[in-house]
């Protein structure tokens, strides 16, 4: 069902199924129709025009009924067409496969095999095998199958290439599993998609060559009849009389149109990457569709007001961020902390409008950059601002990096987007900033790709991108958790002295309550959605209000501390396109009482502190 709601959201390729399933329909009951005998000759009746009495598309040179042998036609057509795809994709798929996985000298005679199949153009070496086979329908499959299967071959062999390194077949292959049973239940089902795939985009020229070859004698033979023959025995009187050729012609136009519009659809409703309905690109800014009031302005540099941000996917709806207010000053370092799906990293790509739509969409507050709403602005005003005044340091830099240029390359370009400087300038710009975040030998590494270095030196590289245009707030999602503790160390102090001598805010999305001790003057927890307690960070550590910070706290290790139980939260969080009514963290909470369940719990205390909930650990 959820395959089929995808492929139905793409408008085109629905029509290309509404139509496919129509003409299988009508092929499909040929027989029980009452139609004349499609080889029956009448040379009384030849070249009878359209919606003639009993020839409702009239009939051809040899006076036989065009509707009879369009249907019959279509119907061996379509079967041809399908049957050389499936042999195709089987005969193909296997050999990719095997050379995928085994690789080396099997890998290499292979596809020099298919090389040389490939040299050759398909429709003059389709010709060569029915000339050697003799003319027939079935000849004509054998030769369309057999110049598609290095299509196939050389296709599922790429991907195999890269699944046959991957852990998943080592932890096969030392489990004692052997190669036939490697390639059937690890491989095969991964592979199969794409598979799938190339069938449902290539059977339409499938069909399309096997009438090419009938058109020219060489495939179906009088006086059975498919498409192709069809056409071919109309040439003769395109001029005279068109609709013996136009009948044939439209269905041909119908049948590979619509399973190409199929095709594509079932590529995208295939596609993991969009399996949350989005079947095209992504907008450039965030979908915003706000109701209700917007906060008035603050004389905070960055103010998230009230901000919430839900994923519609479907008929679902997903709160990730569910009234979120957050503010910093220049100079102030903000930690967000919280377990994953607490909705921290959603709340920062909706600040610049980051978050993609579809299915994301911002729903309410405002978020304020030197008192302007950035909610809703256009995306000129968007675009430059992203990267110049407020600047993002993701968690892998691997994927953030492109793998094809040099890392000095890309300081240069994330300098001349927003400035106009010569790219010898940006060069020595890029080699200050490499040095500026302590990579070593600076002017050797810019020219570097971003898999020649480390994990440590390419974060540095990203918070070196993120510095390029001196911004004034940066916004860091996570990128100390994948550094060991050496280099999270390194990290850590390289962005507090940064803070500390350009008077940078920060704003620092993290899961360790050490990092936050370490770097931020203010934390926040979020749970949820929504922010659960906020205050400075040595009064929220030392004495946590609510249960939710407590238990995170609790499960931080100690050393030196003595042995001591570290004792998980139990339960998990909660779905936020179904979310409890009052405390979302009440059935996981220890203290719960039945208010929290039915009672809302608002955000509320004397400032700097706050805390949601209705019987807080502490006083504040």
């Amino acid at each position: 069902m959820t395959f089929l709601r995808l492929l139905f959201r793409n408008r085109l390729a629905a029509m290309g199924a509404v139509v496919l399933v129509a003409i299988l329909i009508l092929v499909l009951i040929t027989p029980l129709l009452p139609l004349q005998n499609p080889d029956t000759t009448a040379t009384a009746d030849r070249f009878q025009k359209p919606f003639s009495d009993g020839h409702l598309l009239g009939t051809d040179h040899l006076g036989r009924d065009l509707l009879s042998r369009l249907l019959h036609g279509t119907r061996l057509s379509l079967a041809v067409g399908i049957a050389a795809a499936v042999i195709a994709a089987t005969i193909g798929s296997a050999i990719g496969i095997v050379a995928g996985y085994f690789g080396g000298r099997i890998d290499n005679v292979i596809m020099r095999v298919v090389d040389m199949l490939m040299a050759f153009p398909y429709i003059l070496l389709a010709l060569a095998i029915v000339a050697a086979l003799g003319p027939g329908l079935m000849n004509a499959l054998i030769a369309v199958a057999a110049v598609n299967v290095p299509f196939f071959a050389r296709n599922i062999r790429g991907i195999t290439v890269g699944l046959a390194g991957r852990e998943f077949i080592d932890a096969a292959r030392l489990a004692g599993m052997g190669h036939t049973r490697i390639i059937l239940t690890e491989l095969l089902p991964n592979v199969l998609p794409v598979i799938i795939i190339a069938m449902s985009t290539t059977v339409g020229w499938m069909i399309l060559e096997t009438a090419g070859l009938s058109f020219l004698g060489l495939g179906s033979q009088p006086p059975q009849a498919d498409l192709g023959s069809m056409l071919g025995e109309a040439r003769s009187a395109l001029i005279s009389h068109p609709h013996t050729s136009v009948v044939p012609g439209i269905m041909i136009f119908l049948i590979v149109m619509s399973i190409n519009l199929l095709g594509d659809g079932v590529r995208d409703a295939l596609d993991p990457r969009l399996r949350s309905g989005a079947l095209s690109r992504p907008l450039p800014t965030t979908l915003v569709d706000r109701q209700g009031d917007i906060p008035a302005a603050t004389d905070d540099l960055l103010a998230i007001q009230n901000l919430q941000t839900q994923f519609h996917v479907g008929k679902r709806i997903y709160r990730a961020v569910g009234g979120v207010s957050l503010a910093v000053k220049p100079g102030e370092c903000l930690g967000v902390i919280g377990e994953s799906g607490s909705g921290k990293s959603v709340t920062a790509l909706s600040v610049m409008g980051l978050v993609a739509s579809p299915p994301g969409v911002i729903t309410g507050g405002a978020v304020r950059f030197q008192g302007h709403d950035l909610i809703g602005a256009r995306y000129e005003t968007l675009r430059q601002k992203r990267g110049d005044r407020v600047a993002y340091i993701f968690q892998d830099p691997l994927s953030t990096l492109h793998p094809l240029y040099r890392v000095g390359r890309q300081l240069a370009e994330a300098i001349q987007s927003h400035h106009k400087v010569s790219s010898a300038e940006a060069r020595t710009r890029a080699i200050s900033l490499l040095k500026d975040v302590r990579i070593p030998n600076a002017e050797s590494r810019v020219d570097n790709y971003p898999h020649e270095m480390s994990g440590g030196m390419r974060q540095r590289v990203g918070i070196a991108m993120a510095l390029a245009n001196e911004p004034d707030v940066i916004i860091a999602d996570e990128p100390t958790t994948a550094l060991d503790v050496t280099v999270q160390a390194q990290i850590l102090s390289l962005l507090y002295d940064l803070r500390r001598d350009r008077g940078l805010a920060i704003i620092f999305i993290t899961h360790d309550f050490g990092v936050v001790a370490q770097l931020c003057d203010r934390v926040a927890v979020m749970y949820a959605g929504r922010i659960v307690e906020e205050g400075p960070t040595d009064a929220v550590l030392e004495a946590p209000a609510h249960p939710y910070t407590k238990r995170l706290i609790a499960c931080v290790p100690e050393l030196g501390g003595g042995r001591r139980a570290l004792a998980a939260i139990p339960g998990l969080p909660p779905v936020v396109d179904d979310l409890p009514p009052g405390c979302a963290f009440a059935p996981r909470c220890a203290k719960v009482q039945d208010a929290c369940r039915t009672q809302e719990v608002t955000l509320a205390g004397a400032a700097p502190r706050a805390v949601r909930c209705l019987f807080p650990e502490e006083a504040l």
